[in-house]
């Protein structure tokens, strides 16, 4: 039995390889598309979401279930193994909320089950970070309290900053109005959004596309700590041109030489539809002798 089991959910965008090369346990969101039900990740690839999603399909998608929690928690209550869960942020979906009940329930029968739960108002590859630290803190050898410390210290300095290319999709999930979307599509408007203790906050609007990666490469200057040192975030909804485009700006301007790029996964990218570009990185130099650049 290993010391700790690291419960990921699929909010954290990190690619099915990496969540089963170190072992990590997954809880899947669920993907609705088209009458059917998907587990995020183990059943429905970003990709096909996407493509549906420019031929006029309009996924929904809903928290993990109370039966995943319930089948996870109480296998790993009657093995006495220790977990830290890294659950998607609880302004973003209700899946944290779902988890902290179900260990109630849980703890009635197996009180001495050794399950943290930790809301790390964080989402896709920001949350993806923050389990990847975890993750190298217990390859090598980090006991739970110092990876709790650690990962809450994640949570407090991640920084998300991203851009959606099309503003319809934010309307359907209602973040902006019909107006300001119709508007925004005549006027080429992108959206720059940021995520602030969990919620998705609107930033600035900025005409065009390139304005609006060359703004959020300038928000990165202010926000960001020692960011060529650092292993940056950057998801992306089936445009990796652009992604690689956003990485080459960063390597000029701050030098960075250490990124973590992957797609944003179906659920969070049901709501930013397809084109949207995140990033992600921390505003404080952590203390922790583990490289955060690999």
């Amino acid at each position: 039995m290993t010391v700790l089991k690291i419960i990921v959910d699929s909010g954290c965008d990190l690619p099915y390889n990496y969540i089963t090369e170190h072992n990590l346990e997954l809880i899947s969101l669920t993907v609705h598309l088209k009458g059917e039900e998907y587990k995020d990740i183990t059943e429905i690839q970003p990709k096909t979401v996407y493509d549906e999603m420019r031929n006029g399909s309009v996924p929904k998608t809903s928290q993990a279930s109370i039966n995943q929690f319930t089948e996870i928690f109480t296998k790993y209550a009657k093995e006495g193994q220790s977990c830290l869960y890294l659950a998607f942020s609880s302004q973003l979906s209700g899946t944290y909320q779902t988890a902290c009940m179900v260990r109630e329930q849980i703890l009635e029968k197996y009180p001495e089950f050794d399950l943290t739960i930790i809301d790390t108002k964080a989402a896709s590859l920001g949350l993806g970070l923050i389990v990847h630290h975890a993750v190298k803190l217990l390859e090598s050898g980090a006991t739970k309290e110092t990876i709790i410390k650690e990962a809450e210290f994640y949570c407090e300095h991640m920084q998300h900053l991203f851009t959606v290319d099309n503003l319809e999709y934010l309307r359907r999930g209602g973040r902006v109005s019909n107006v300001s979307a119709f508007v925004g599509g005549l006027l080429n408007i992108k959206p720059l959004l940021h995520v602030e203790d969990g919620k998705l906050i609107p930033l600035e609007k900025i005409r065009g596309r390139k304005k609006v990666l060359k703004r959020m490469v300038d928000l990165m200057d202010e926000r960001g700590a020692d960011l060529s040192n650092q292993l940056i975030g950057i998801s992306h909804a089936d445009d990796e041109e652009t992604a690689i485009l956003v990485k080459k700006m960063m390597e000029e301007k701050f030098g960075c030489k250490h990124f973590f790029i992957n797609m944003i996964g179906s659920v969070i990218g049901a709501h930013t539809g397809p084109g949207a570009i995140a990033v992600f990185f921390l505003d404080k130099k952590t203390n922790s002798d583990i490289d955060i650049t690999q």
